[in-house]
């Protein structure tokens, strides 16, 4: 018998202090290499976005890999490229945390939309904002201080 599956997550993380090291130079590197990154990896990015302060993915992740897992890999080859790529951006590093948030099949185009149009959604509302929206949508308790 063979093993099916599809695991879908959308996950979300910022820089360091939500400094806005991701201009939009590097963001059109940026995301094809995390794309890359997920491939090496065993996963499929069906789709890359963010700002200046923080990236959005939505991910297929294999089952031998756990979502933690997958996240240390994007997050520590991305920033290790950014510093060989960028040297004045020799302070760059990733906050610590992550969200991660599972879609069905059935909110995969609206997720994909979703990230592919960032820069609308932050005229009106900053990333702080917008994960609080994530994580009570979610049903996630979380305490003020976590999100800084």
């Amino acid at each position: 018998m063979h093993t099916f599956h599809h695991i879908l997550v959308h996950t979300v993380f910022g820089t360091k202090n939500r400094e806005g090291f991701l201009t939009r130079e590097i963001r059109a590197r940026l995301w094809p290499y995390l794309g890359g990154i997920a491939r090496e990896n065993q996963m499929r990015a069906l789709a890359i976005g963010g700002m200046t302060d923080h990236v959005h993915l939505l991910l297929s992740v294999p089952t031998t890999l756990s979502v933690s897992k997958a996240m240390q890999v994007l997050k520590t080859n991305s920033s290790k490229w950014i510093h060989e790529t960028f040297p004045e951006l020799r302070h760059f590093s990733w906050q610590e945390g992550y969200g991660a948030f599972s879609i069905g099949v059935s909110g995969i185009q609206d997720t994909i939309d979703y990230i592919e149009t960032q820069e609308v959604h932050h005229r009106v509302r900053s990333f702080r904002e917008e994960l609080e929206s994530f994580l009570h949508k979610h049903g996630l308790p979380f305490e003020a201080e976590m999100l800084d």
